[in-house]
């Protein structure tokens, strides 16, 4: 997806705040949190100046393991479907009722996914990857094609047969009406891409002895909400 199609969604999490005097060495650098900014993979503590600070009693934060697979499952799935993913926790952001108001109202399990439109996947069941890729449209990255067959009665078996045995072919339907089998044929995008997807039915599936006649539609643009 051109970097101006780029889409940017909201994820909120929850985390809990633990207390814990467990012993921590001091912090390589000064740099302490921001809640402002959100995400969950900042959780840094602040410097401690000896070694009687660093047993002292400190407030963490943690993530359930519900959570985090989901905000692992987001961004990867995002990464490769050409959107941005801005984590914010809810439990160490400012002006939480602000958030409350304007993006969360009346939820009431995290994490929560909002996208385009506010439409928003809430609760860690819901973070499958379908519904994932249902929130996150984005263009296929191979050319399809789909094509009608007219074929002469005789041997179904070798005719599901041979034509799932090419690789293009990725789905097949047997149909009734006017044509028997419809498929659904994949090809790497290049240039001349029509040509190639005519010329493969032609000369590949046209070539079947069974098949009597073809029709065959190629998209010029598709988008998918399916996993690929």
């Amino acid at each position: 997806m051109p970097e101006e199609q780029r889409r940017e969604l909201s994820l909120y999490v929850q985390s809990r705040k633990a207390v814990t005097s467990f012993y921590r060495p001091p912090s390589p650098t000064g740099a302490a949190s921001h809640p402002e900014e959100g995400g969950v993979t900042e959780y840094r503590q602040p410097p401690h100046m000896d070694s009687e600070a660093s047993r002292a009693t400190e407030e963490t934060y943690f993530l359930s393991d519900d959570q985090a697979r989901c905000v692992a499952l987001t961004e990867e799935l995002a990464a490769k479907r050409g959107y941005a993913i801005k984590v914010v926790d809810v439990a160490r952001v400012g002006r939480f009722e602000r958030l409350v108001t304007e993006r969360l109202r009346g939820v009431q399990t995290f994490p929560v996914l909002i996208g385009p439109g506010d439409a928003r996947l809430e609760g860690c069941e819901r973070f499958t990857e379908e519904h994932l890729c249902e929130m996150m449209p984005a263009e296929l990255q191979a050319q399809r094609a789909y094509t009608y067959l007219k074929v002469r009665g005789g041997d179904l078996e070798r005719i599901r047969e041979t034509l799932l045995g090419l690789a293009e072919v990725r789905e097949m339907h047997f149909l009734t009406g006017d044509w028997d089998v419809f498929i659904v044929l994949e090809f790497e995008i290049a240039r001349g891409r029509k040509r190639a997807v005519l010329d493969f039915v032609t000369e590949r599936i046209r070539a079947i002895p069974e098949v009597l006649d073809t029709s065959t539609v190629v998209p010029e643009y598709t988008v998918t909400k399916f996993p690929f």
